[in-house]
């Protein structure tokens, strides 16, 4: 796993320059357009190029169980799991119909659902049959977590021989937001009350029982605090370890990672402290509604593009900003410059 630490390239300052210089000379005052200039400056420097593109998406979508979902924290049972994945097989699931919006390329990777599926589509790389219940074990082994790992990397490896613009993750895993929580509370030391949200759709008292499911996963692994890939095996997922590994190998391929909401910001976080020069790859897409996501916010430094109130996982959020991102650059690509349109600069 010597891959883990590998450094990431540094953006090009001089095209980060350059693209700031274009803005500047764009028929409209500078900073008019906002964070629209912002991310294109950012994706010229990590592109190199001064004209970036963002014709070529790719959508890894990750799917595992979690043995925590034993504990009764999810509206829904856990074989939700295995039934979205056929969802998304047969085309049926929101990224399914934003990834032909935006003619992405899409796939679905098996990292440890409990019942398996066969089909020619789908791709197995499978940790297990689901985590054990972190609130009574580590959720996995050191080689299911170097198997999770692996198969995030290779689908970042698929990303980059397709020529991929932009690389986006998704995940499906019935009680992942309880395991994203407890990485939350455990990496940016926070109270699992301030953080809990509804996941699937829970009421009051579900969400204040799944509270109490975190303290007891966040006491049990207490020694795993602060190290990223020990707080990931105690307390994580298999699709949130592939979505770490996703994301790593990404930026060190050269790919912006364009981050979705709750579980996949986890990821992030998790990513960036293994190896902190990812960072400068990494987009956030949207807010998530979860409440604690504004904490991986803040702790990224990174602002979101979007604000909906989305909160569905899949990669979903990430994709409904691709469009954001693309109009950014045909704005900075085809807008005319002060002097090609003949209109007088500012004094």
């Amino acid at each position: 796993m010597h891959w883990l630490t590998q450094p990431c390239p540094i953006p090009d300052a001089a095209l980060y320059q350059a693209a700031q210089q274009r803005q500047a000379q764009l028929t409209k005052p500078t900073g008019a357009l906002g964070e629209l200039e912002t991310v294109v400056m950012r994706l010229a420097a990590l592109q190199r190029r001064e004209l970036p593109t963002l014709n070529a998406v790719h959508i890894s979508v990750f799917a595992a169980d979690h043995g925590v979902a034993d504990e009764a924290v999810s509206a829904f049972p856990q074989a939700v799991t295995t039934q979205m994945v056929a969802n998304f097989l047969h085309g049926g699931a929101a990224i399914n119909v934003l990834a032909q919006a935006l003619g992405a390329t899409l796939e679905v990777i098996d990292v440890g659902v409990k019942t398996a599926l066969t089909h020619p589509a789908l791709i197995s790389q499978r940790a297990g049959d689901g985590t054990a219940n972190s609130a009574l074990h580590p959720a996995m082994s050191h080689a299911q977590l170097h198997l999770a790992l692996q198969a995030g990397a290779d689908a970042a490896n698929r990303a980059h021989t397709q020529q991929a613009d932009l690389f986006i993750g998704g995940e499906m895993g019935i009680a992942n937001t309880t395991a994203a929580t407890a990485l939350y509370c455990a990496l940016l030391d926070l109270v699992p009350l301030e953080v809990t949200g509804a996941g699937t759709g829970l009421d009051r008292a579900g969400i204040l029982h799944k509270v109490t499911v975190v303290q007891r996963i966040l006491n049990l692994h207490r020694a795993a605090h602060h190290d990223p890939l020990e707080s990931l095996r105690c307390m994580g997922g298999f699709e949130i370890a592939a979505l770490t590994g996703a994301y790593l190998r990404a930026a060190q391929l050269g790919i912006p990672v364009l981050v979705d909401g709750f579980i996949s910001t986890a990821a992030a976080l998790l990513a960036a402290r293994i190896q902190p020069s990812m960072h400068p790859w990494l987009f956030l897409s949207h807010t998530s509604a979860e409440p604690g996501h504004a904490f991986a916010i803040d702790a990224l430094q990174l602002r979101p593009l979007l604000d909906l109130g989305m909160r569905l996982g899949e990669g979903s959020g990430a994709a409904v900003a691709v469009p954001l991102l693309r109009m950014a650059c045909a704005l900075h690509a085809g807008m005319a410059t002060f002097a090609e349109a003949a209109v007088a600069g500012k004094l």
